[in-house]
């Protein structure tokens, strides 16, 4: 017969009930069975322990830094063996799904033959000795590599990490506030009024840019290590202390001679090599010095050299030389005073070189902007997970977080927010609260669940400075700003669509990150292209999605189509070298001819 598991849980509520007791370490703690509500703290875990013989005890909520968060400070007082590496993976696989996860302070542990955690039958079988079904269990961790599938609690995220749901209610504590508790202000009841049309009026790409750019504000200043300022952009002058080089210095491999003493014969009296005494190798009439000689030198010949042949000792000039011949002046490559770099200048590796040559090892530079990246949508799961059916992983956020990195931008993932108002303050409340930018996906068209503006009017008082723009593909996109305890935040809320929000970001958030740090030149890079075949155009402007070819000979490269241009279709994009700028079509021209060339914009790499 199977063995039966004999389950406990214990949710922590932060108001005390009627009849509800605190025990000494100050945890709520109430006690739901199938016999009924026990109310108690430490006593009851205690109980439940070692008179009710319960083999598992969940316990949920209260882990995280609220004033009256205090579940693992209980937990602590009742466990007789602590197991961190639970708690360690519990964090871990919650992080997946929210950075707030890293607040969290689960405990897992045993007394007697109990575990308290979330649901871990392998646990509890270990502790009762249940060898079948331990042996059971390795098995199929050996056929899988290691990897066990998780347990889900039944009231557990609908992410499906038993945690999950508890950790976002205290860290709304943890951030210190009324979020926990805070409800949206905004009322979207009333689908059969909403909109049918959007009330923002059509502007255009170039329009759109501006009003975004006109709203960059400079990031503040920091210092940093002269090797860790890749990519930042100087906030100061460099001026060089010292001259480079610091002394004459050859260019060449030869002799050092007198000019004046003309061709004919010299005598070696030694040589000089990088870092030697000037001392040691004055030039004086009738004599030279081998300056880093390895091989035959040309315009010279060996008369005289020692029996072994390892020393040169007399050689002939074969050609006049002439005063100052091959010699790098003092100075010559930079001068003392001179300004190296500007103000502005954006430092690459060559940059950093010359910061090195002239020894630089700290600079003030422009910092960059923080960007927070939040997806909506009741259909998105996390990437990880088994899909569940009438839902879609979410793509948008991995693809937008690594746009920006790959440009060493920092990014804060906000996780997913549900088509709900209240959940969806909550997540903005938290990006705010870690971001100079917000940038959304989805939740912005004119659907009853298109959510985004009324929240962001409504309980953040934002702006919206558009919500329409004459593009294809990104039509809806939004921006708005607010003021978040007294600090300016840029909200860019993009289509739900994976390319529209590529391309949107690539228009807008690009230059905008970019002027932010310091860069004069924000703007993206264009060239021109030659269409490779004919092309449908749209009646707006559309960003096609391209390779490009260069042929020798040929001053401007053929531009030939990823195919299918659908905004949710991922693909066009993976191999995407360009967007190109196709005008809208009009009555009388609605496609392009192949060798048509147009505008392109590169997606650089």
């Amino acid at each position: 017969m199977s063995e039966i598991i004999k389950v406990g849980v214990l949710t922590v509520s932060d108001r005390c009930a009627a009849g509800e007791a605190v025990d000494e370490s100050g945890a709520n703690l109430q006690a739901l069975v199938a016999s009924g509500t026990v109310y108690g703290g430490k006593e009851t875990l205690i109980n439940w322990c070692d008179e009710e013989k319960l083999q598992l005890i969940i316990t949920t909520g209260g882990t995280g830094f609220g004033p009256r968060d205090v579940t693992p400070e209980a937990v602590k007082k009742v466990i007789e063996r602590e197991a961190p590496g639970l708690s360690t993976c519990m964090i871990t696989e919650s992080l997946k799904v929210t950075p707030l996860a890293m607040l969290s302070r689960p405990v897992c542990g045993s007394r007697g033959k109990t575990f308290i955690a979330p649901a871990v039958p392998h646990a509890v079988d270990l502790l009762m000795g249940w060898k079948t079904r331990v042996e059971k269990t390795h098995s199929a961790l050996q056929a899988v590599g290691g990897h066990c599938e998780h347990i889900h609690h039944p009231r557990a995220h609908p992410h499906g990490h038993g945690l999950h749901h508890y950790h976002h209610h205290h860290h709304c504590h943890a951030l210190g506030g009324e979020a926990e508790n805070q409800e949206s202000k905004a009322d979207v009841s009333r689908i059969s009024g909403r909109p049918r049309k959007s009330p923002y009026p059509m502007i255009s790409v170039s329009e759109a840019l501006s009003t975004v750019l006109s709203h960059a504000e400079q990031c503040a200043n920091k210092t940093l290590p002269m090797q860790e300022s890749l990519g930042f952009v100087l906030a100061q002058n460099i001026i060089a202390k010292d001259p480079l080089p610091p002394f004459p210095a050859s260019i060449k491999d030869g002799y050092a001679v007198l000019a004046s003493d003309g061709a004919g014969l010299r005598t070696v009296g030694g040589d000089s090599t990088a870092g030697c005494s000037p001392e040691k190798t004055r030039v004086s009439s009738g004599m030279c010095i081998r300056v880093n000689t390895g091989a035959p030198v040309e315009d010279t010949e060996l008369v005289k050299e020692d029996d072994d042949g390892r020393k040169e000792l007399e050689i002939k000039i074969l050609k006049v030389p002439n005063q100052g011949q091959d010699i790098r002046p003092l100075g010559c490559d930079i001068a003392t005073g001179q300004k190296v770099l500007a103000c502005g200048t954006l430092l690459g590796p060559a940059e950093l070189g010359l910061l090195a040559t002239v020894g630089v090892t700290e600079v003030l530079v422009v910092n960059k902007p923080t960007i927070a990246i939040l997806s909506t949508g009741n259909e998105l799961q996390e990437p990880g997970e088994p899909l569940r059916e009438g839902h879609i992983r979410d793509s948008n956020k991995t693809t937008l977080m690594s746009l920006l990195r790959q440009y060493g931008y920092p990014v804060i993932n906000a996780g997913i927010a549900k088509d709900d108002p209240t959940a969806l303050l909550s997540s903005l409340k938290y990006a705010f609260s870690q971001a100079d930018v917000l940038v959304t996906t989805g939740g912005v068209s004119m659907g009853e669940r298109d959510i985004l503006r009324p929240v962001l009017t409504t309980d953040f008082d934002a702006h919206i400075h558009f919500a329409q723009v004459f593009m294809k593909p990104g039509k809806p996109t939004t921006f708005a700003t607010c003021q978040v305890n007294g600090r300016k935040k840029l909200i860019l809320g993009l289509p739900g669509n994976p390319v529209s929000a590529v391309v949107t970001s690539t228009l807008y958030i690009l230059p905008l990150c970019r002027k932010m740090s310091g860069r004069s030149d924000h703007m993206n890079t264009e060239i021109r292209a030659k269409l490779s075949e004919s092309i449908q155009i749209d009646p707006r402007p559309e960003y096609h999605r391209a390779t490009l070819c260069w042929h020798p000979g040929v001053d401007i490269p053929l531009a030939h189509s990823t195919g299918n241009q659908l905004s949710s279709r991922l693909l066009s994009l993976a191999s995407a070298q360009a967007l190109l700028k196709l005008p809208p079509a009009t009555p009388e021209v609605k496609e392009l001819a192949e060798g048509t060339v147009v505008d392109a914009i590169l997606l650089e790499m």
